[in-house]
């Protein structure tokens, strides 16, 4: 198959949408596919205001269009709703050319953190976006439902996997965090304002926060929460060392649509407190036990008080949530990628007329 993925979202930004791209795109790879990848490292690129470790392409148009009409694909994932996405998807629908996207980001959610608008404003443009999309991938079943009652029911189920090479609960503490008091509370993630690290940094417990990773917001938190410890990003076995270094991990989000760390901190044997919300609850479970409470222990906890999440989730099995963490494979997540993609043009293929 000749696949081009076309994305807003690439290297060097660090987060779950280019990391979950780049493991599939080499697993694509090892397959025998044919990937072209259309990406901002192509052209020049401006930062996003207010968030300047995201850069986006400037006037993409013709250099998305001049590279897809050199491929010539037989069909386009486009990744993001970005000046990328919308190039890619204007030439697929000029050429006849099958699409798939996929919903990574809760664009409405974020835009209203940012604006103050409701996300209502922002959701007739996702609607327009994957319209004409032959499936939209989304990682999980709560998402897929939530994009139903938007108007947007052609989803196929695309989950996330864990290096299983480099999450697991053998390394060493980190030794930043070695020595400090416990229980040691652990955040990873960009340090931005939709990831509602204020609502994890203001509770009222004994132990020591920790943040781990880099954005817009970091200086003003450091000032602000002097007894957290903040580490910077780390990656690779130091990112590992510093999951099992942690007495359970606190993932504040209320907007993302899965949540990789949290799957990557549960493969290190680490708990999970979260609110009740999509992602946490297909992960987690709403009773701690697993999206479908198919776990004989609890490995994390869900509460409208964060406070009591930590304090439960602190009594998890630590032993447990690192085979339930396990349990999330990157080569299922590729099947299941490569499924709606050889579905999504084969269904195309089907619907076009039969030459005389």
């Amino acid at each position: 198959m000749r696949l081009a993925i076309c994305t807003d979202a690439w290297m060097p930004q660090v987060n779950g949408v280019v990391r979950t791209l780049s493991t599939t795109v080499d697993r694509l790879i090892r397959r025998g596919h044919e990937v072209e990848l259309v990406t901002p490292s192509q052209f020049f690129t401006f930062a996003l205001p207010g968030y300047s470790e995201i850069r986006l392409a400037m006037a993409p148009r013709f250099g998305t269009r001049r590279s897809l009409h050199a491929f010539a694909p037989d069909i386009v994932h486009i990744a993001t709703e970005g000046p990328i996405g919308w190039s890619a998807r204007g030439w697929c629908k000029a050429n006849n050319v099958p699409f798939t996207s996929a919903f990574h980001t809760r664009f409405p959610d974020y835009a209203a953190v940012r604006t103050g608008l409701s996300p209502a404003h922002f959701w007739p443009l996702m609607r327009r976006f994957h319209h004409a999309s032959e499936a939209v991938l989304v990682s999980t079943h709560t998402l897929a439902a939530e994009l139903a009652e938007q108007g947007m029911g052609h989803t196929r189920l695309w989950s996330r996997g864990i290096d299983e090479t480099l999450f697991h609960p053998s390394h060493a503490p980190h030794p930043a965090m070695r020595d400090l008091p416990r229980p040691i509370m652990l955040n990873v993630g960009r340090v931005a304002i939709e990831k509602n690290l204020t609502a994890f940094l203001d509770v009222d417990c004994p132990g020591t926060k920790v943040v781990v990773g880099s954005g817009p917001d970091v200086a003003m938190l450091r000032a602000r929460y002097p007894d957290a410890v903040f580490l910077g990003a780390l990656a690779g076995a130091e990112l590992a060392s510093a999951y099992c270094a942690a007495d359970v991990f606190v993932f504040p989000s209320r907007t993302d649509t899965f949540g990789l760390v949290m799957i990557e901190a549960l493969a290190c044997g680490v708990p999970v407190a979260a609110y009740p919300v999509p992602g946490p609850i297909d992960i987690v479970g709403p009773a701690g036990r697993g999206g479908d409470n198919s776990l004989p222990m609890t490995v994390g906890a869900l509460d409208e008080n964060l406070g009591d999440a930590i304090a439960h989730a602190l009594l998890c099995d630590r032993l447990g949530a690192a085979v339930h963490g396990a349990g999330f494979s990157w080569d299922r997540a590729t099947d299941q990628f490569v499924g709606a993609i050889s579905e999504a043009l084969e269904r195309r293929k089907a619907a076009e007329p039969v030459a005389a």
